[in-house]
């Protein structure tokens, strides 16, 4: 990185930290506010766009934006997915209602199966999205894919789960 550049980075960093880490605050938390800022900025110097942006500091905020969401959906999956995995624990564990306990096990069985029958590229975006907690976007660049197109596989990988669980 250039001399220029650095400093033009560093300036903005210090004009921008602080509104940042607000506003991260009050969407996900203090706890991950400054985690969401260093990766706003990384973000930020990796992306060919924001050297050519005519407001940078708007595109920074976008970055923001995106990422508190991104952030936020990871959450409300990883709620779902601990509340899911808790009960069948629950049910495991006090081995007090085998039948509970079966259909836990039936439950995450089906839903193996289910990723496991997923088309290659459907299941790597399945699991991204799952396991990493990347957003379509995110998913989209790294396997070389639309959004939309990365949209369409997790639409379908998610049909197909919730058909094999009914």
């Amino acid at each position: 990185m250039s001399d220029e550049k650095s400093r033009f980075f560093d300036r903005l960093f210090l004009r921008s930290r602080r509104e940042l880490i607000g506003y991260f605050a009050r969407r996900v938390g203090r706890e991950d506010a400054s985690d969401l800022l260093q990766e706003t900025f990384v973000r930020a110097l990796r992306s060919e766009r924001f050297e050519l942006a005519a407001d940078p500091p708007s595109l920074l905020q976008r970055i923001a934006v995106n990422l508190a969401r991104d952030h936020a959906r990871r959450r409300r999956t990883e709620a779902r997915y601990v509340a899911f995995d808790a009960d069948a624990e629950m049910a495991v564990a006090t081995g007090a209602m085998p039948d509970a306990r079966l259909e836990a096990e039936e439950k995450w069985r089906l839903l193996r199966e289910a990723v496991d029958a997923l088309p290659p590229r459907c299941r790597d975006v399945f699991l991204l999205y799952m396991r990493e907690g990347l957003g379509l976007g995110e998913i989209a660049e790294r396997l070389g894919v639309s959004r939309n197109m990365a949209q369409k596989h997790m639409r379908l990988a998610m049909a197909r789960c919730w058909a094999a669980l009914e």
